[in-house]
């Protein structure tokens, strides 16, 4: 017979992934694996018993789907049991050079390196769409790349918009920031400066006119790498 995830899983783990996605009639039987331990295969009519330890993930806030009835609230319990919050990719910058490596691995490119230019404006994209985001832009990248070196003239055009200094078009009107607007102003220049120099910090500092030190307090101020 053929065996299902569960019965494959028996003690060992078993990962559910986008588990807010789950249609409520599947999350109740879910629910019963977890209680009871047992399930049904489709059109069967005994019971199978299981033990296997659940691991789900999800981008969306469980607790607020509970209260908004899109989510069972007695499976979320049961589920969050030892919860693991993992922080955005653009909070996590040292761990990109990581992942690029290993997607780089993953396509059949490990040689291919990434040049400076290139790791800064990668490194310094907000990366809203987290770790999927980053390996359709490095799979992107090794189908397009010729060589063996990848430069920025092969990065898609978000990426390297990250990297350039933000115009200036003040539309002046109630709750304007001025703060705000200064400090992303600065940083737009410093990520410009340092895509410029090829990540040579010294040669960015020189560029902006500021000295080594100031300049390596501004990039440690917006936590630019």
């Amino acid at each position: 017979d053929l065996q299902g995830l569960f019965e494959i899983a028996d003690r060992g783990s078993i990962f559910l992934d986008e588990i807010a996605e789950m249609p409520m009639a599947l999350q109740s039987k879910l629910l019963r694996v977890i209680e009871d331990g047992t399930f049904r295969r489709v059109g069967g009519v005994t019971d199978i018993k299981v033990d296997a330890r659940i691991i789900s993930a999800t981008n969306k806030n469980l607790r607020q789907l509970t209260e908004e009835r899109l989510f069972r609230e007695d499976l979320f319990y049961r589920l969050n049991v030892i919860p693991v919050n993992l922080p955005p990719l653009r909070e996590r910058k040292d761990d990109i050079p990581l992942l690029i490596d290993h997607f780089l691995h993953k396509y059949g490119r490990s040689s291919v390196k990434i040049d400076n230019s290139s790791m800064h404006a990668l490194s310094n994209h907000e990366w809203r769409g987290n770790v999927r985001e980053l390996e359709n832009i490095i799979e992107r990248i090794v189908t397009l790349a010729d060589g063996e070196v990848i430069s920025r003239d092969i990065l898609p055009p978000e990426i390297l918009h990250t990297s350039e200094p933000a115009t200036v078009n003040p539309e002046l009107g109630t709750g304007i920031d001025l703060d705000k607007v200064l400090e992303e102003l600065e940083k737009a220049y410093l990520l410009k400066a340092l895509d410029t120099a090829n990540g040579v910090k010294n040669e960015a500092a020189k560029m902006l006119n500021i000295s080594f030190r100031s300049f390596r307090h501004r990039l440690s101020k917006y936590g630019i790498k």
